[in-house]
């Protein structure tokens, strides 16, 4: 029973990688949870594997691309827990290939997906917050929000604009005792860096990162006493240069 214990988080793209993963690790802390993905099936069987370890998890199907499926999200979780302690802002889609030949459609689905996802998510869960006295909402960004290379440019420019919202949303909320993470991992074993063949070129050589070790960062940052705010961490696989 420690200081996390009862507490409730929002976690986003929680069917696999990073969120299932920090599912997981707040599941150990006592938290309550709230699933959400466009995936039911693996959002069902994560809330199963977490009923068995006595963690109370309600999955939701839900489009982090759309402001009312984000909404209804944070309804549902006040309605089930009646407070929204963290939310983590996680999902996320990449691109890959040079822009003279991209697809257009990819560009607006990395965008809104990975810039609109998280902006309609604070948007949707600070009132409650607000209303609570105390939240603290957590952005999965990556190392890509802070350096550029060819191959990936969609995602490149999501990432960048996630990391200086993530310092935008700070400046804002601080003030009202509530905190930001933003969180910045390099190369992440998961089925992101796989959607896209040749996408695998780019890290030739690097051990990825498992997403635990992601989720072990945001539970850290999380962990902290209110009057300390963990405002970025970035992780990188000891091998990626």
């Amino acid at each position: 029973m420690g200081p996390m214990s009862g507490r409730v988080a929002i976690i986003t793209g929680a069917g696999s990688g990073i969120g299932a993963a920090t599912a997981e690790a707040f599941g150990r802390l006592g938290m309550r949870l709230v699933l959400v993905g466009r995936r039911e099936s693996l959002l069902r069987e994560g809330a199963e594997r977490l009923a068995l370890e006595g963690v109370e998890a309600l999955p939701i199907v839900a489009d982090v691309r759309e402001f009312a499926d984000q909404a209804a999200v944070v309804a549902a979780a006040l309605d089930r827990f009646e407070q929204i302690d963290v939310f983590v802002a996680n999902a996320a889609v990449a691109d890959f290939g040079p822009v003279d030949t991209a697809d257009p459609e990819i560009f607006r689905d990395v965008i809104t997906t990975n810039v609109l996802g998280v902006l309609y998510g604070a948007r949707a869960v600070l009132p409650a917050m607000y209303a609570h006295g105390s939240g603290h909402i957590v952005i999965v960004s990556s190392g890509s929000g802070r350096s550029t290379y060819v191959g990936e440019p969609a995602y490149v420019a999501s990432k960048h604009a996630t990391v200086a919202f993530a310092e935008c949303l700070r400046l804002e909320i601080a003030p009202k005792g509530l905190r930001v993470t933003v969180i910045e991992p390099g190369l992440v074993e998961t089925p992101l860096i796989h959607v896209w063949e040749g996408s695998d070129d780019l890290v030739v050589g690097v051990t990825p990162l498992s997403p635990a070790d992601v989720a072990r960062a945001i539970t850290f940052a999380v962990e902290q006493p209110p009057s300390v705010t963990v405002f970025e961490i970035a992780l990188r696989p000891t091998s990626q240069i």
